[in-house]
């Protein structure tokens, strides 16, 4: 039923509410005004679908969409725009696009574009705002979107000429992929997108001041080489700027050439097969023992697209403390900025790898090594039990998702509990199919993001959210815009009547006092699926699990299975908050 952009044509026997994804264009928009510049300027980039609210002061673009070949897609709340954009540019390697209004629909999208920011996930914002004249004058709906959203941009930019405007989206399109990717946004006053222009932008590109360096110094690889040649017990970190470079490839390469074993960060999850022989999995505060135990004592960490955030490092004076540090990464920023680096390598994933694997003359020797973490594997298993007279336990869920689809599937998640469930229990092994909110941690995130993630996945591609009740709730609304779209998307809620992580840290830090953190008064998930006009199911033993997620799977559109989850399972292993990364627990009264 649901297509990948670009779109298959609607019924024009259909509802009102099938004109929300729009289709009308027959070739480039013709300029006229400065907003048929700006589309003009998408379409330029390669631009396929866009995802926002209408509203008074960004109508002037719209109008010149609704000739334009992009599929829009209205979604119901404009902080779900920010989400689909971001998922949809994960998935395809791409800025995703989307608008709002001036005032609060500007504000809106700012959690999206926060959380945007965190990931170095490329996004371009378009924002309405009242005519120049009226800016500063406290106009209705006006807010100054500029100021508000500098901090949580890569840059942004207020478009104050109808000739130019053009060029100046194209641009922020580019600068949004180019280099460590990130949102950019414009803010269209109305007499801009209202003026009269023939002038046609030309082809999207980033400033002559924006010259990321992708090819590293010769020096800095010779250095880092003999560090890794000299090693007894290397280890190779993979961050999300591996998969943000499109490096998966040079990264297996150089890990399998060498023997190195190899951790990912969450957001570098699948850059590296999780059921290779070399992959320990995902490290940090939720990574396995594993992970965390090769972190503790490798001897030359080769790190490559991280920053070092808390989550990973836990305290800083006690990561990696046996280690040499060889970094490598686009920005020259995250060089030592948490984390020392001994061997600062600044250029593009991918040419760094090869061209540091070319430089290792000499392979170190690693077999001790590798037999070592794979007794780590066997000392600290992720394993759970099932015992018969308590409630069905969360990673059975997972990993029974996991059996009964691809290696290709797209996962998405919100935040919580069921993030750390889904990212330790299904096994991934390729990249662009983990799709979640990592550095902001967003709850809220993984319905929206399973909307634009379905829009540029491939057909044979499944999506499926793995969401809480606490998630779920805070944008459930978008479930009407996969009805409307048709969307085969399938959520699987892991209810535990919780925003359970909280609950977690309340019983682990504060005495167990749940204050605010019980959900017993959410809806019923599966008949608010039904209202929706999706399909619903409840579950609640480990007999309905296979049958229930085979359904889902086989319908065509969205559905969403309600899984009543055991109330008190906790995510382990976990590394207290500044804690160091080797002294995780297993339960709690070890924290």
């Amino acid at each position: 039923m649901s297509e990948p952009v670009p779109p298959t044509s609607e019924d024009d026997e259909a509802d009102g509410a099938a004109e929300e994804s729009t289709e009308t264009g027959t070739g480039p928009t013709p300029v006229t005004t400065g907003a048929s510049s700006v589309i003009r300027a998408l379409e330029n980039a390669g631009v396929e679908a866009a995802f926002g609210v209408q509203g008074g002061a960004i109508m002037p673009i719209y109008d010149a969409l609704y000739d334009s070949d992009i599929r829009h897609v209205t979604m119901a709340h404009e902080q779900g725009a920010a989400h689909a954009a971001d998922a949809f540019g994960v998935v395809r390697n791409e800025p995703g696009v989307c608008l709002a209004t001036s005032g609060p629909g500007a504000t809106n999208l700012v959690t999206g574009i926060a959380d945007a920011n965190m990931d170095s996930d490329g996004v371009l914002a378009l924002t309405g705002q009242v005519p120049s004249g009226m800016v500063g004058s406290d106009a209705f709906q006006e807010t100054d979107t500029i100021g508000v959203t500098t901090p949580i941009t890569k840059h942004n930019y207020f478009a104050d000429d109808s000739d130019s405007v053009g060029d100046t989206v194209g641009e922020a399109f580019a600068l949004a992929r180019e280099g460590r990717p990130g949102p950019t946004l414009v803010d269209l006053p109305k007499d801009v997108t209202l003026g009269e222009t023939d002038r046609e932008p030309g082809p999207a590109k980033t400033p002559k001041t924006t010259t990321p360096k992708t090819v590293p110094d010769d020096d800095a690889v010779a250095a880092a080489a003999r560090a890794v040649e000299d090693a007894e017990r290397p280890l190779l970190l993979l961050g999300g700027g591996v998969i943000k470079a499109d490096a998966a490839e040079e990264a297996r390469a150089f890990a399998r050439n060498h023997g190195i074993p190899v951790v990912t960060t969450m957001p570098g999850i699948g850059s590296f097969p999780e059921d290779d022989d070399l992959c320990l999995s995902w490290a940090g505060m939720h990574g396995t023992g594993y992970a965390n135990m090769a972190v503790t004592h490798t001897d030359v960490l080769i790190a490559v697209g991280t920053r070092f955030d808390d989550r990973l490092t836990g305290g800083i004076d006690s990561f990696a403390p046996e280690a040499e540090v060889v970094h490598i990464d686009i920005d020259p920023a995250e060089i030592s900025k948490n984390i020392h680096a001994d061997y600062p390598v600044i250029g593009d994933a991918g040419t760094a790898l090869d061209a540091l694997s070319s430089e290792v003359a000499a392979d170190p020797d690693t077999e001790e090594w590798r037999e070592q973490c794979l007794t780590w594997k066997e000392e600290y298993p992720m394993d759970y039990a099932t015992p018969e007279d308590e409630p069905l336990k969360p990673q059975f869920v997972v990993e029974c998702l996991d059996e009964a689809t691809s290696d290709r599937a797209v996962v998405t998640s919100g935040v919580g509990q069921h993030q750390m469930w889904a990212a330790q229990y299904w096994t991934f092994t390729e990249p662009r199919t983990w799709v979640s909110s990592h550095g902001l941690g967003t709850m809220g995130y993984g319905l929206p993001s399973a909307i634009g993630a379905r829009l540029a996945a491939e057909d044979d591609q499944e999506v499926v959210c793995v969401d809480g009740d606490g998630s779920f709730l805070m944008t459930i609304q978008e479930l009407s815009v996969a009805v409307r779209e048709e969307l085969d998307i399938t959520v699987a809620v892991l209810n535990n009547e919780y925003i359970g992580m909280v609950r977690q840290w309340q019983d682990a830090f504060f005495e167990g006092r749940h204050m605010a953190a019980e959900y017993n008064w959410c809806p019923e998930f599966d008949k608010l699926a039904e209202a929706f006009g999706a399909r619903g199911w409840r579950v609640d033993d480990y007999d309905e699990v296979a049958d229930a997620v085979e359904e889902a799977l086989a319908y065509d559109g969205p559905s969403v299975v309600d899984f009543h989850i055991d109330p008190r399972e906790n995510v382990y292993p976990m590394v207290a908050s500044g804690g160091a990364n080797g002294k995780f627990a297993l339960t709690e009264d070890q924290l």
